[in-house]
């Protein structure tokens, strides 16, 4: 019944966030799934990320994780394609308002348009069992379960605010690639925005926020003189 279900939902507790250490197994520089390669992000700080989100049951229980650790379709888990394993993430459900902690141990989904897979126990807790998918935010938590703002965000939220934006790729992976290519270089305030173009997603590079018009000219001619010449100035009002 109805009554049930709620019951069933609410008895489900969240992953309790740990201390973690990487794990061995689960955490190689780069990999390919399919003939794409993914690259596996340093760090989780501050990361936040807006997309779809499907889960995965019976047919993985009891196999391995990437992680090492044995897949339960009834612990709080949950797949990423980039994220450090193990990492713990807060996912809301932004159709009905629900939110988990979950614990991402394993590899996935490699389905064009999603950012998450989560196992069985937290798609039943966030309702997303029946739809199959659904849309959701992600953000690392802490120990404490509170989200992690670090110098290290990769995404970005935009509100009244001034970037250099270097350039902008289809793909994820592309993106994270310059990202990571450009802090090599020892640029630390690059970021990703993702936008989101009639369910096509784009995912643009840029520097920033920058405080004022004279720093985002500056920034811009320094990128002319490496020849990215697609760089430009970009005001969120």
């Amino acid at each position: 019944s109805a009554a049930s279900d709620v019951y069933k939902r609410q008895e489900i507790p969240d992953a309790v966030p740990k201390d973690v250490t990487k794990s061995k197994y689960g955490n190689p520089n780069s990999y390919e799934v399919f003939g794409k390669r993914y690259y596996v992000m340093d760090s989780s700080e501050g990361f936040k990320q807006k997309g779809l989100a499907s889960w995965y049951g019976t047919k993985f229980h009891g196999q391995r994780a990437s992680s090492g650790e044995t897949y339960n379709m009834y612990a709080m888990t949950a797949a990423h394609k980039t994220l450090p394993l193990p990492t713990y993430v807060e996912v809301k459900n932004l159709k009905n308002g629900r939110k988990a902690i979950v614990k991402v141990t394993d590899r996935g989904p490699f389905h064009e348009g999603r950012i998450i897979d989560l196992s069985y126990a937290a798609a039943t807790k966030l309702g997303v069992v029946a739809t199959g998918t659904a849309p959701v935010e992600i953000r690392v938590v802490n120990e404490k379960g509170e989200p992690v703002a670090g110098a290290d965000d990769k995404y970005i939220d935009d509100n009244g605010k001034l970037f250099v934006q270097i350039a902008a790729f289809n793909t994820e992976e592309n993106a994270l690639r310059m990202i990571d290519d450009l802090r090599e270089k020892k640029f630390h305030s690059v970021r990703i925005h993702v936008d989101n173009n009639k369910g096509k997603l784009l995912y643009r590079v840029r520097i920033g926020p920058v405080p004022t018009d004279n720093v985002a000219e500056k920034v811009l001619a320094q990128w002319k003189e490496i020849n990215l010449n697609n760089a430009k100035i970009i005001r969120y009002n």
